[in-house]
């Protein structure tokens, strides 16, 4: 339709795109991988696009895709006056956002509506396999421990007949080693080194105890010391399996099937393979992108035998709860988060809010099966069809004509679009 409009001599072509396709891919996924996003932004300038129209987009700086002027509109004026009307005792609500990548679009919510907000974050737990999780903690934890005890047993180990004491004179007559190497395989300095005094001036107790633990004073505790901190009893933390909030005491399924691989790893095995070991996260070059996890994160709970600890921070009880985000595209996260607030943290009320409304194969319906989320607000950004909409009674859908419009007569008057991004009082 562009190269036809451009065949038929048109002054001007603008592109109006509520929801921006491939928005998700705007960044490469992998080594080799490609930026959809920006190929589908160079084909739309070849075609002859000369000004894009389109609503949240999924990352802002998508805008430098383009060679053409984007205005990238908010749905979030439209959103927060629904709030409003709708939206019993809202002015005691929270925003909380279901990743870290998130957060900037929640706190603009929260601003508007001089709200509080809150995240919830989801952390896989460490395998309880050895060569995952024993080696690197035993080499990371073996040069502190020595230092620890050396320190402490310098400290209050007995002087002698001579007058010097014990874990001195040791020192004094122990010939220097060979530097130790630290867990990414770099010896460290000779003068970081640690001595281990021999068996006979060890002073550890029978219970296993560290002399360091040993040799601190009892200390009274009042009442006002053990728990004083308001801000820690606002994070709380839940088990995450399968993609739902279960009890602390839950069988993780991960423990019958680990439980015989552990006596069968071989020694040398899990030296060679430590060599090799990358925690899981990390990008070659130290480089990371902290919005990635909002791409990522439904990914995660396709794995059935992994458990996740799933974290939320911020004061939810007894409040209505706004989760916010761009898209609902999948529906793990959305179900974890509203699960998280409410068993968790005590909610009242959830409302999942988001501009588009992709709901990809049946995440709609799970949605709607889910029984700690009351409202699913979109927009009409997304074409929704219509028969699947007709047995969704949680769905609320708000209308982004007069949004689009108006951004269309004033940019084709050349009027200022400012008003647009402004929140207008009910």
């Amino acid at each position: 339709m562009i190269s036809a409009c451009k065949g038929g001599s048109a002054n001007k072509i603008t592109a109006v795109l509520p929801y921006f396709p491939y928005s998700r891919q705007s960044k490469k996924k992998a080594h080799r991988g490609a930026i959809t996003a920006r190929m589908l932004a160079n084909l739309l300038g070849v075609a002859g696009v000369k000004h894009v129209i389109t609503v949240d987009l999924h990352a802002s700086q998508m805008q430098g895709f383009f060679k053409c002027p984007v205005d990238n509109l908010h749905a979030e004026p439209i959103i927060a006056k629904w709030i409003r009307r709708n939206v019993d005792n809202w002015r005691e609500a929270v925003v909380v956002s279901k990743n870290a990548g998130g957060t900037k679009r929640v706190t603009s919510l929260a601003d508007a509506l001089k709200l509080n907000f809150g995240m919830v974050t989801t952390d896989r737990r460490r395998g309880t396999n050895m060569t995952a999780s024993m080696i690197m903690n035993h080499l990371d934890g073996l040069d502190r421990q020595s230092a620890l005890e050396t320190s402490a047993g310098s400290d209050l180990s007995p002087p002698n007949e001579d007058g010097v004491a014990g874990d001195a004179r040791y020192k004094s007559t122990q010939k220097p080693r060979a530097p130790l190497a630290d867990s990414t395989g770099s010896p460290t300095r000779r003068g970081d080194s640690k001595m281990t005094p021999p068996e006979g001036q060890k002073m550890a107790s029978s219970d296993g105890c560290s002399l360091a633990s040993r040799s601190m004073p009892d200390l009274p505790l009042n009442q006002e010391q053990v728990f004083d901190d308001r801000r820690a009893q606002e994070v709380i933390h839940g088990r995450l399996i399968r993609g739902h909030v279960v009890e602390d005491d839950f069988n993780s399924p991960a423990v019958s099937t680990a439980g015989n691989s552990l006596q069968e790893e071989d020694p040398m095995t899990m030296s060679h393979a430590s060599s090799f070991f990358v925690p899981e996260g990390q990008i070659l070059g130290g480089g990371g992108d902290p919005a990635a996890s909002s791409d990522e994160e439904d990914n995660a709970f396709q794995d059935t035998k992994a458990e996740h600890m799933i974290t939320l921070v911020g004061n939810v009880r007894n409040r209505t709860v706004f989760i916010v985000d761009d898209m609902i595209d999948k529906p793990g996260s959305w179900i974890a988060a509203a699960e998280t607030v409410v068993k968790k943290g005590g909610a009242k009320k959830v409302f999942c809010i988001a501009t588009h409304g992709v709901f990809g194969a049946d995440c709609l319906e799970q949605l709607q099966g889910c029984e700690c989320i009351d409202t699913i607000l979109v927009t009409n950004s997304f074409p929704i069809n219509q028969d699947r909409a007709r047995n969704i009674n949680k769905l609320v859908v708000l209308d982004l004509s007069f949004l689009l419009s108006e951004a269309i007569r004033r940019n084709h008057y050349g009027e200022s679009i400012s008003p647009l991004f402004q929140h207008t009082g009910d």
